[in-house]
């Protein structure tokens, strides 16, 4: 009887016993391996271009013993394998032996390892996998004049042990992380050059499809940034469809989530940039605010990305994280100051699609609406009329620009509307009023969708707009938008509210303009008599009501009434605002204007001369107070006599409004009247002649032909041409 727990040997039965033999295992370090072991993966397609990122890999390679470790990284899809593919073929000869090892895990890493021990010596192939990784790690460190590429290597740290027994041979690795190469030689890898992703794109459709109308394909190019697995995305497309780039560019605008999305029959589904930078995302999500950063830069211009547009996103450790996490993960570019995003990365970010976690509407939705309250707070406290502040405009202005033309009119957010009047009444400031009316035109629309009609910013809105429409010179349109603004502003805010007292001084100044004088002068009458006792007689409203009255008596041609009125209000605004403010240089230029028109020139010289320079100081030579100023010294020197002064100033006043405020504005036009006249009265009518031509021309074209300004410069130019043909 067996005890407890003893082996029991049943009667009765064979017992067999079977005996595995342990294979030999070679000496590694004797083991040369066969030239036609070594693998390079056969890329598809056609290689264009790289050839500086192939000589600095030549370069770094080159020597003896360890030549190097070469790193080689970029965004998903700029074509790092493919790099590394026509580089291992090129130098196959010279390294003698090339094994290529697909590493985007550890457990792929082993695998590639213990298949090259296999590859150079075959008895080991019955081996346990963890033992041929041993040995293949072992061949590598006993040999030379091999190159191992370890192709999309997720991290540094993957590849640590194998580095720190390898130390001979070349290693190429290929990696989208950017960070952690200590000691490792790195290549970047950005895009294509525009001309080599045309020529991929070219010979890739031409290959199936030789006789392909490819028109767009420098515009389909730059709308895929030029990233090389876009453009075979594309070219397979476009090969397998039939169909033209621009076809392939309306797809894109209608359906970016099929298209961004389709390949060509039997591609892989798994090679689209779309997929491939959502494996990044992936491993991103240990940190979720890379993801909600990455869709809010997805809405702004991809080029310098003002690093304190996103401060409010999160605390600042934080989101100096996910900066740094996405900038290694090749996903943006980081510098002190500024990040860059490549374009097509934020065309897919903003795209939704249902089955990528990273793309739900809902997020790029918040995301939106996130760059849009970002880019309203980095305004709030700048000043579109002071130049000292457009500095800062002009750095924000190109991400403005991008959110509005990527954002439609039916998402905007009351900071949208706010973002809409700021950079409005910038580019009214910097004359560019084409572009101020349409950005004022949508903030005013988006407004009475988002805030309602009768709310205060909305009025806002509406009086800036028509502000802009008569810097543009439709003054027709002014007038009404001004008149039913004034109406509504009075009915909501009641006739005392201080924006009631703005809006009715505009109106003031419209009527003015347009020749309304008995509605002007009493308008502002009523308005100055308000703002005294609302807001005291030295507030700058007040001080800026006070001079406008004077002007509209000065266009009724009161000037001795005017010219008291001008005096007294430059003396209060000297007083309070002080000699450079921007209301103290335009009471000058008013108050000299008076002097002129009173005949009394040269004083009006002195005082234009000596506000012209503190314009220039103050404003700066282009800003179109500036130029209102030269402009107006200009005109005083003709009225003097002194004709060839005057036409050298108009000369410059007209170069610099054309080349400041465009050759359409209608400033633009009026110094081309102004030197026009001022050739004439130096009796040079045929060189004044081809002046006033382009003045009506651009006129009739932006102004339309029965405008003031339109009639006025063609009855000079028919003047003109009678003093030709009547000497």
């Amino acid at each position: 009887m067996a005890s407890d727990g003893a082996n029991v040997l049943q009667a009765g039965r064979d017992l067999t016993v079977h005996v595995t033999r342990r294979r030999a295992v070679p000496a590694m370090e004797s083991v040369s391996a066969p030239r036609s072991a070594g693998r390079i993966p056969v890329v598809p397609g056609l290689f264009v271009g790289r050839d500086r990122e192939l000589a600095r890999l030549a370069e770094a390679v080159a020597g003896s013993g360890r030549a190097a470790v070469v790193a080689v990284h970029g965004l998903g899809g700029v074509g790092k394998s493919t790099l590394a593919a026509r580089f291992a073929a090129s130098h196959a000869e010279a390294f003698g032996f090339v094994w290529w090892v697909t590493a985007d895990s550890p457990a792929a890493l082993d695998a590639g390892l213990a298949g090259l021990a296999a590859a150079v010596a075959p008895e080991t192939a019955g081996l346990p996998p963890e033992e041929r990784v041993e040995l293949g790690t072992r061949w590598l460190a006993t040999h030379d004049e091999w190159l191992l590429v370890l192709d999309n290597l997720t991290a540094p740290a993957d590849a640590a042990g194998l580095l720190s027994r390898v130390r001979t041979g070349t290693v190429l690795i290929t990696s989208r992380l950017g960070r952690g190469w200590r000691g490792v030689e790195t290549v970047v890898l950005d895009a294509l050059h525009p001309a080599e992703a045309v020529r991929l794109l070219t010979g890739l459709v031409r290959a199936e499809w030789p006789d392909a109308d490819l028109a767009d394909a420098d515009a389909l190019c730059a709308e895929l940034g030029w990233l090389p697995l876009a453009v075979e995305q594309a070219a397979a497309y476009l090969a397998q469809a039939r169909v033209t780039p621009a076809t392939y560019l309306d797809l894109l605008a209608r359906y970016p989530a099929r298209m961004f999305s389709a390949t060509a029959e039997g591609g892989d589904e798994r090679r689209t940039a779309a997929r491939v930078w959502r494996v990044t995302l992936d491993r991103l999500a240990d940190t979720p605010l890379a993801g909600h950063v990455l869709r809010v830069l997805a809405w702004w211009a991809p080029e310098a990305v003002p690093r304190t547009l996103l401060a409010g996103l999160a605390d600042e450790p934080d989101l100096v994280d996910a900066l740094g996490r996405l900038a290694a993960h090749s996903m943006i570019t980081l510098t002190g100051t500024t990040v860059t995003v490549h374009r097509l990365v934020q065309t897919i970010t903003r795209t939704p699609d249902p089955h990528d976690p990273h793309r739900r509407a809902r997020s790029i939705d918040v995301a939106r609406d996130t760059a849009a309250a970002a880019l309203h707070a980095a305004v709030l406290d700048l000043n579109p009329g002071l130049p000292d502040d457009w500095s800062h405009y002009h750095v924000l202005l190109p991400h403005a620009r991008a959110l509005l033309d990527r954002a439609t009119h039916d998402t905007d957010t009351a900071d949208t509307c706010a973002l809409l009047h700021e950079f409005g009444k910038y580019l009214t400031a910097r004359g560019d009023v084409t572009s101020a009316v349409a950005h004022l035109t949508r903030a005013v629309r988006s407004a009475e969708r988002a805030l309602g009609p009768d709310d205060p910013r909305t009025l806002r809105y509406r009086n800036n707009l028509a502000y802009a429409h008569w810097s543009a010179g439709d003054h027709r349109q002014a007038v009404r938008l001004h008149e039913a603004n004034l109406a509504d502003t009075e009915r909501v805010l009641g006739p005392d509210h201080p924006d009631t007292l703005t809006v009715r001084n505009n109106v003031a100044y419209v009527h003015r303009g347009t020749g309304g004088l008995d509605r002007a002068i009493a308008l502002h009458e009523t308005n100055l008599a308000d703002a005294r006792r609302l807001l005291g007689p030295d507030h700058p409203n007040t001080l800026t009501i006070r001079n406008n009255l004077a002007g509209a008596h000065h266009a009724a041609g009161d000037l001795a009434r005017a010219i008291p009125m001008y005096e007294a209000a430059l003396a209060d605004c000297l007083r309070v605002l002080g000699p450079h403010h921007p209301g103290t240089l335009t009471a000058r230029v008013d108050l000299a204007g008076a002097y002129r028109a009173a005949g009394d020139v040269e004083r009006a010289i002195t005082l234009f001369e000596a506000v012209r320079a503190d314009c220039e100081r103050v404003l700066g030579p282009d800003h179109p107070d500036t130029l209102v100023a030269l402009n107006n010294l200009a005109t005083a020197y003709r009225s003097a006599g002194r004709l060839r002064r005057a036409i050298r100033l108009h000369e410059k006043v007209l170069a610099d409004r054309g080349r400041v405020l465009g050759p359409d504005h209608p400033d633009t036009l009026a110094s081309l009247n102004n030197l026009a006249s001022t050739h004439w009265s130096a009796g040079d009518a045929r060189r004044a002649i081809p002046l006033y031509e382009a003045a009506v021309a651009g006129c009739e074209r932006v102004l339309g032909p029965d405008h003031p300004d339109t009639v006025s410069y063609r009855n000079n130019l028919a003047g003109a041409r009678r003093a030709i043909s009547h000497p």
